[in-house]
């Protein structure tokens, strides 16, 4: 895997062979961080990566600027890869140790951005038990979306808060956000 941006641009990493991981191809990765680029500036961001992996998803924000990010997998393996690398690129990452969602039932730390990518195995109802969960748990700050990547034959456009998708080969980025709230003013 590749950091494509930032103050890493262009770094290699090579995560063992061994972790049960399928990390976001470059090109999908590219193409998300070109539509995140017109929503925010990265400094001033928090990130949720859950299903971290390997963490490519979190070290792109790090080269970009972002300081909070916390990255949630259950795999202790890919937590200690997580945190092996990111001391290596001096980069702060919270690494947690956790199944997601029992993390998501307990967490109350509000991001900008809640990335997931779950197995591409799952069922539709799992991926719905994300996005249902980040929003009963309002774990999503105002303005912000949360992420779930998923395989092309998996639909999310039904549940609650779906926003819009993106396509990239096998590969589909579903953007979930807050209900637009009217502000009025008495």
């Amino acid at each position: 895997m590749r950091i494509i941006s930032g103050k890493h641009k262009g770094r290699r990493l090579q995560a063992p062979k061994k972790l049960p991981v399928r990390p976001t191809t470059d090109l999908a990765k590219e193409s998300l961080f070109n539509i995140l680029n017109n929503h925010y500036y990265f400094h001033e961001i928090s990130v949720l990566d859950l299903f971290a992996g390997t963490g490519n998803i979190s070290y792109e924000f790090a080269s970009r600027g972002t300081e909070r990010i916390t990255a949630v997998d259950g795999n202790y393996s890919c937590v200690s890869f997580i945190k092996k690398t990111a001391a290596q690129l001096d980069i702060d990452i919270t690494a947690i140790k956790s199944d997601v969602y029992k993390f998501l039932d307990k967490a109350h730390l509000k991001s900008d951005i809640v990335f997931a990518d779950p197995p591409y195995a799952f069922t539709t109802e799992q991926f719905e038990k994300i996005a249902t969960t980040v929003f009963e748990r309002d774990l999503l700050l105002e303005d912000g979306f949360l992420i779930i990547e998923h395989a092309k034959e998996t639909k999310l456009e039904h549940v609650a808060n779906f926003s819009f998708s993106k396509s990239y080969g096998g590969s589909v980025f579903s953007f979930f956000e807050l209900p637009e709230t009217s502000n009025e003013e008495e």
